[in-house]
């Protein structure tokens, strides 16, 4: 199957429905996100249950281990990899996605990890999180805009930062860089 035949939301669809199991797990505590991309998927035939923490996702899970999962990674009450693991224990073929608004390669190694299939960066597109889901073990089409030196070196250190603990003196020891110069490179957003 083509790239573009995966991105058309028809075929989408059609290979959704054609599934045994449609059943996904939505978790996000961003209410606006998870009503649109709850419909949104809804649309391309899956049967979503939305939940806004760890806690409801914990329920939700004990009472039916969803076949699919859409998961944010930073939550009010805890982190998704908690419910990577919850759904792992009842259900080990289910597939995963994470989302979060803070990409950091560190924390998408530490979701793949623990089972997730992809790692999407906020605000993810319905079509991308369904191409996601339905990945089977073909390669990625390489990324249209790959990332610049400069977001390479950012997510570089943000990985190290993550690894020391979020200790700022540890990081900057560890990169060889003084510790001010790192505080500012952390303070500023990440590049393009």
């Amino acid at each position: 199957m083509t790239d573009a035949q995966t991105a058309d939301p028809s075929t989408q669809e059609a290979r959704v429905a054609a599934l045994p199991d449609r059943s996904l797990l939505l978790l996000d505590d961003d209410q606006a996100l998870r009503t649109r991309m709850g419909r949104a998927l809804e649309g391309r035939g899956f049967e979503v249950v939305t939940v806004a923490s760890v806690a409801e996702a914990g329920v939700a899970v004990a009472g039916r281990p969803p076949a699919f999962a859409v998961l944010d990674m930073r939550l009010e009450d805890g982190n998704g990899l908690k419910v990577v693991e919850m759904i792992r224990e009842r259900r080990e073929d289910s597939r995963i996605v994470m989302l979060t608004g803070y990409g950091a390669i560190a924390t998408a190694v530490a979701a793949v990890k623990a089972g997730a299939v992809d790692y999407l960066q906020k605000p993810a597109d319905a079509d991308d999180v369904v191409k996601a889901l339905l990945m089977t073990g073909e390669a990625p089409e390489p990324p249209d805009n790959p990332m610049s030196a400069d977001r390479v070196r950012w997510e570089h250190i943000q990985r190290v930062y993550e690894l020391c603990d979020h200790n700022v003196s540890e990081t900057a020891r560890r990169l060889g860089m003084h510790r001010r110069t790192l505080q500012r490179i952390l303070a500023k957003r990440a590049p393009r």
